[in-house]
């Protein structure tokens, strides 16, 4: 059986009690040519949102098999739709980085950890032996550019929210990576210089970040 025909008859099965969600366009887009691309072997996933998907990951760990699966604007009800994929190639780690778009529209931390837990569930359940590492949610910087507020006002939140993914690691065994800690100022924001507009990092941030897991990919 292939990876696309496995993938519909998971979908299939979901969309029987469950219609199709109302995610974007680009998110569909994207989510089609993952489906379509081969399965290799010890795959190493960074999966999550565009902060995920702005990172050049290939290029920062050219040696390891490593696959870009971030889509810009996408929640963890949208990270959680797509797992049939990132499970299908019976991936050696995946690094998860989701909750700034949730919180920004809205969703509780609650909520987002109910979905975490149901994420980590479906990996375990259908690839065992995949690593999974729990990433926090990065800082925001209200004072840097003029866009995404809804984003930048959730200061509070991350920071519950982070404490929240660190108890959940805690409770399924799995390494959490406290990136916020790495990425913020002594005031709690995110550096001026590892973004560009208080959201999205730079290519400064992208090296921090591949500085701060580095030793995790071997």
């Amino acid at each position: 059986m292939n990876k696309v025909i496995a993938i519909a008859l998971v979908l299939t099965t979901i969309s029987v009690c469950h219609a199709q969600p109302s995610f974007s366009k680009y998110y569909y887009e994207r989510k089609a040519v993952f489906d379509n691309t081969p399965d290799t072997k010890d795959e190493i996933i960074f999966l999550g949102n565009s902060i995920t998907e702005g990172g050049k990951w290939e290029q920062h760990f050219p040696k390891k098999n490593v696959r870009n699966r971030g889509i810009s604007g996408d929640v963890s009800d949208g990270i959680l739709y797509r797992l049939p994929e990132i499970t299908a190639s019976f991936p050696k780690k995946v690094f998860i980085m989701i909750g700034t778009n949730d919180l920004a529209k809205g969703k509780s931390v609650s909520y987002i950890i109910e979905r975490y837990e149901d994420i980590v569930k479906q990996i375990q359940n259908h690839s065992k032996e995949t690593i999974i590492y729990i990433q926090s949610v990065l800082p925001v910087n209200p004072k840097v550019g003029n866009r995404f507020s809804g984003h930048k006002s959730k200061q509070e939140a991350i920071l519950e929210l982070n404490r929240k993914l660190q108890m959940l690691s805690k409770r399924f065994n799995l390494e959490y990576i406290n990136l916020h800690k790495a990425f913020c100022n002594r005031s709690g924001a995110l550096k001026p210089s590892f973004t560009h507009d208080g959201l999205h990092l730079t290519k400064k941030g992208y090296k921090k970040w591949r500085r701060h897991i580095k030793d995790l990919m071997n």
